[in-house]
């Protein structure tokens, strides 16, 4: 799996937590089967040996899939592992203290939660793309920033020409207007991962696919 620079439309988020630790393979078969384009391992809790662990056999499972696999936060695995890019947090290593430390295809992307740091990113030639949010309120965060919401996504579009992922509390009714607003992708976590994968990939696909139509 090459290392991309612009995540597909649909970009979804496998949570551990959420999924719980025996669902995460089985559900991202299912994702990957479903058609996503590119998914992103996120685990805030699992022990580092377990996620190495994980990690590689997902891998393995991946080799032919023309997808891309990234990792939340880990520099040090996406260093050790084939993983198509790594996405980074505002509390995490910057892009461009990690960028030395990746293989070159590896791709990163980076959170933004208000106009200065998208500017920030932007200017970042170690940031490939961006997201932004939350842009609606979300459950997958203790504390959440303050919302974006769709008429700033629509203003801060114009703040950077790298792709804008929009991010936070989206599913199928508001994914197409985020599109509408100006991202380039949106992701998405609960409305992927909460109750059943495969009929929840369904409706998010058929949405995007509907607002690309």
């Amino acid at each position: 799996m090459a290392g991309a620079r612009r995540p597909a439309t649909l970009y979804g988020i496998a949570d551990v937590e959420m999924l719980g630790a025996e669902r995460v393979e089985p559900a991202i078969a299912v994702m990957v089967e479903a058609g996503l384009g590119t998914i992103q391992l996120r685990t805030k809790r699992l022990a580092d040996r377990e996620l190495a662990v994980l990690s590689e056999r997902l891998l393995r499972r991946l080799e032919a899939w023309p997808g891309e696999l990234w990792i939340d936060d880990r520099v040090d695995l996406a260093r050790l592992l084939p993983f198509a890019g790594v996405h980074l947090g505002q509390r995490d290593l910057p892009p461009a203290a990690a960028r030395p430390l990746l293989p070159a295809p590896t791709a990163i992307g980076w959170s933004t939660h208000d106009e200065a740091q998208l500017v920030a990113g932007d200017a970042d030639p170690a940031a490939d793309w961006l997201a932004l949010g939350p842009i609606l309120p979300t459950a997958s965060k203790a504390n959440p920033d303050p919302l974006v919401g769709l008429v700033g996504l629509r203003r801060l579009r114009a703040r950077t020409a790298k792709p804008l992922v929009a991010i936070g509390g989206l599913d199928a009714d508001s994914a197409p207007r985020a599109l509408e607003a100006g991202a380039d992708a949106v992701a998405v976590l609960s409305a992927l991962c909460r109750g059943d994968v495969a009929a929840n990939c369904r409706r998010l696909l058929a949405a995007v696919a509907e607002w690309e139509a």
